[in-house]
């Protein structure tokens, strides 16, 4: 009922509203005609959540394997971050070259015998999820290039979007994944899932300016900052954090 009140919305909304603070699917009776297009929604979601964490996944191991990976290496060592705050952030490495993600769906269906169909299908994916870019003759490029990776994980933990930070002197020096099904930057924190795993109970949250401020931060033992993703603070935002703790201190 507060909720609803607070909120202004029905009971269903209210319902949605506090199972995703805990991370929790709301089962449902699907009944009429809206079935069918329920099922359809959740089974695009559940294609682009597999798509986004195998290219989390995918940027990880290129920090670890990757012939240039010591420039990224060196990078996050110079900003103070241990191997531990990088792996449970799941920050990873885009190396130079316009295709590296484009080339990995290639390898990745190769391994498992799957068809051409089923990397088109990948390819497409990647792109409803704003990994790749279709250029005007229908080829396709890779949007992150040579830049740190920060998955932006949802209340759930699952990876929804990244955002990048370059190495060298291209600009922008931040790129976020655009607007997606699964991801509306103006509703999105970066950190809030990592710092209510880190915390039992929120005192207080420190929202702060970018990725790097919240993983070095968590550095020094400072487990409870956020980050807006390169946009003003919003309602969205405020709402979201209120939901979790009644005290925000803003850095």
């Amino acid at each position: 009922g507060f909720i609803m009140d607070y909120e202004n919305i029905d009971f269903p909304a209210a319902v949605e509203s506090l199972a995703a603070m805990v991370g929790l699917d709301v089962p449902r009776e699907e009944t009429g005609g809206n079935s069918n297009l329920q099922r359809q929604r959740k089974s695009q979601a559940q294609s682009l959540y597999d798509v986004l964490a195998w290219t989390a996944h995918h940027f990880q191991m290129q920090l670890r394997q990757h012939s240039n990976k010591t420039q990224a290496i060196d990078y996050l060592k110079n900003r103070g971050l241990s191997g531990e705050v990088a792996r449970d952030f799941g920050i990873g490495y885009a190396p130079p070259g316009w295709d590296n993600l484009l080339l990995a769906t290639d390898e990745s269906d190769k391994s498992d015998k799957s068809d051409d169909k089923t990397r088109q299908q990948k390819i497409t994916q990647l792109e409803t999820a704003g990994m790749l870019v279709k250029k005007e003759n229908g080829d396709f490029y890779d949007r992150f290039r040579e830049r740190i990776i920060f998955p932006i994980r949802d209340n759930r933990g699952r990876v929804i979007a990244f955002g990048g930070r370059v190495l060298n002197d291209d600009k922008p020096k931040y790129l976020n994944s655009p607007e997606t099904p699964v991801f509306h930057k103006q509703r999105e924190l970066y950190g809030l899932y990592e710092a209510r795993k880190a915390n039992r109970q929120l005192d207080y949250l420190l929202m702060v300016e970018g990725y790097m401020d919240v993983v070095s931060l968590v550095q020094f033992g400072i487990t409870n900052a956020v980050a807006t993703l390169g946009t003003a603070s919003s309602i969205y935002h405020l709402e979201k954090i209120f939901r979790h703790t009644s005290k925000l201190v803003v850095c």
